[in-house]
């Protein structure tokens, strides 16, 4: 038996984590699934937008399930506490497309520092961010990403940065990318600036394999991709370290279609296979991510983002009418 825990949060949260554990359930194992809460509604009940018994309930399950939450200006981000409470310093991001074969890479991003570490001042008529890099944080996922592209069978790693403007904070990260590499002469290592980085997605994204970079970049980069498979709501993440997982969808919580039924549930499903493969129930995953390719592919059954006119569980029937 797998305890989950599960946080569907706000907006279209609820909505797409629901069709999840649907599809979750139909497969060979043993789920106990403990809803907990955090985000904007949690806030006005508790006020804060994620409480201890969530955070506690996180840690002693097996892995959580987190759908979108609502920021907050005068509460953190819950998704960042929980990366740093859990020390999910991984967050990984495949971007692919089921229709264009250019468009298949991961990103893998460092998500426990960088300009995410929390460290504003405000001096009145100023206000300074630090941005914080260690060799540590650098090196761990520089090593990472590499034992990915060695798993999956990738021929490149590319890092991005901007050692070029911050020679001190991403200098660090791009010498621990290069020390790394070191390490694994089977796989290619090149390195971009994140503005070239911007560039080259677009204008040729079959370059590239396995992208690693810091956690600001990284999430830039990702919505980017969003914009190259055409919507947001086709990524899924997975925020993990060697003793736990957090899974998640790309996207927001989207208040603006919130309650119409009609968010796109893929993201959150896919999210759901990543946990599958964390857990080790790869089999599984790997059924329910070709059944969700044979959908897309077919095209018969999309929501809007997609340019159709179905609705969040349609998608889910015809997911779960395929397996």
């Amino acid at each position: 038996m797998y305890k989950i825990t599960t946080i569907p949060g706000d907006g279209i949260g609820q909505e797409v984590m629901n069709p999840t554990l649907e599809i979750l359930e139909t497969i060979n194992a043993q789920f106990d699934f403990i809803p907990q809460e955090a985000g904007a509604e949690c806030y006005k009940k508790y006020g804060t937008n994620l409480p201890e018994k969530t955070i506690q309930s996180c840690k002693e399950s097996d892995s959580t399930l987190f759908g979108a939450v609502t920021s907050i200006p005068e509460q953190k981000s819950a998704i960042v506490t929980l990366r740093k409470e859990l020390d999910l310093y991984i967050n990984q991001r495949p971007i692919k497309s089921y229709t264009n074969p250019d468009i298949d890479f991961t990103i893998i991003r460092e998500n426990s520092e960088g300009l995410y570490s929390h460290i504003e001042e405000d001096y009145g008529d100023e206000a300074i961010a630090i941005r914080k890099i260690t060799y540590k944080g650098s090196e761990r996922i520089c090593k990472y990403a590499f034992e990915y592209a060695t798993k999956t069978k990738q021929e490149k790693v590319t890092a991005a940065h901007k050692a070029n403007v911050l020679p001190l904070t991403d200098g660090v990260f791009k010498r621990s990318f290069y020390k790394e590499a070191e390490k694994y002469p089977h796989i290619k290592a090149n390195d971009f600036y994140i503005d070239a980085m911007a560039m080259y997605l677009i204008t040729n994204p079959a370059q590239f394999d396995v992208i690693v970079t810091t956690n600001l970049f990284g999430d830039i980069l990702s919505d980017q991709g969003g914009g190259l498979l055409g919507s947001l709501g086709l990524i899924p993440s997975a925020n993990i370290s060697k003793d736990n997982g957090l899974f998640e969808p790309v996207h927001g919580s989207a208040p603006d279609i919130a309650g119409q039924n009609k968010a796109n549930p893929i993201a959150m499903i896919l999210s759901g296979c990543l946990m599958l493969e964390f857990l080790g129930i790869q089999k599984e995953a790997e059924k329910i991510q070709q059944t969700i390719e044979t959908v897309i592919k077919e095209g018969k059954i999309k929501t809007p983002d997609m340019g159709g006119n179905n609705n969040t569980q349609e998608i889910c029937d015809e997911i779960l009418r395929k397996l």
